[in-house]
C-alpha cells in the first residue's frame, strides 16, 4: 500500500528546471538579423534621446514664454501655461527610458559582433526585455488611467450641464 497514489493529485513539476535545455546556438541568419538591427536600435535610442532633450528645452521656452506673458497679461489674462510644465517632464523622463534600452541593445549588439561574448548577447537580450517590460508596464498603467478619465470627464459633463441649465 506504499505505492499508493492519489489520482486525483497535482502532477508534480519542479518550480525551476534544474538543467535548462539549450536549444542551439544562434544561426548564421540570425547574426546577420542581429548585425543588421544594430546600427537601427542606435539611431532610434539616439533619436529619442534627441526627442527628450526637445521636450526639455520646450518645457524651458514655455516656462519662460509663460512669465513673460504674464507680465503683459496681467494676473487674469490667460491660463498659467507653465502649469503643464510637470506634465511634459514627466514625459520627457519617461521617454528617456525606452531610449536607453534600445541603445544599450544595439551597443550589445554590436559588441557581441566583435566578442562573439555571450554575455554581451544576453546583456541586449536584457535590454530587450527591459523594453518590452517597461512599454507593457506602461500600456497597463495607460489602460487603468482610461476609465477614471471617463468617469471625471462624465463628472464634468453633468456639472456643466447643470449649471447650464
Amino acid at each position: 500500500m506504499s505505492d499508493y497514489t492519489n489520482q486525483y493529485d497535482s502532477p508534480y513539476a519542479p518550480v525551476v528546471p534544474e538543467k535548462m535545455q539549450s536549444s542551439g546556438s544562434l544561426t548564421e541568419t540570425m547574426l546577420r538579423y542581429l548585425k543588421e538591427a544594430s546600427p537601427w536600435l542606435r539611431f532610434v535610442g539616439i533619436m529619442g534621446f534627441i526627442h527628450c532633450g526637445f521636450i526639455a528645452i520646450g518645457v524651458i521656452i514655455t516656462i519662460v514664454a509663460s512669465i513673460i506673458a504674464s507680465d503683459f497679461l496681467g494676473e487674469f489674462g490667460s491660463f498659467p501655461i507653465w502649469l503643464l510644465s510637470p506634465f511634459y517632464i514627466a514625459l520627457g523622463v519617461l521617454l528617456f527610458f525606452p531610449s536607453l534600452f534600445t541603445y544599450n541593445m544595439g551597443e550589445r549588439i554590436q559588441k557581441y559582433q566583435f566578442s562573439n561574448s555571450n554575455e554581451d548577447l544576453e546583456q541586449a537580450f536584457k535590454n530587450n526585455k527591459s523594453f518590452w517590460k517597461f512599454y507593457g508596464i506602461m500600456y497597463i498603467i495607460y489602460l487603468s488611467i482610461i476609465p477614471v478619465m471617463i468617469i471625471i470627464s462624465i463628472v464634468f459633463m453633468v456639472a456643466a450641464a447643470a449649471n447650464f441649465l
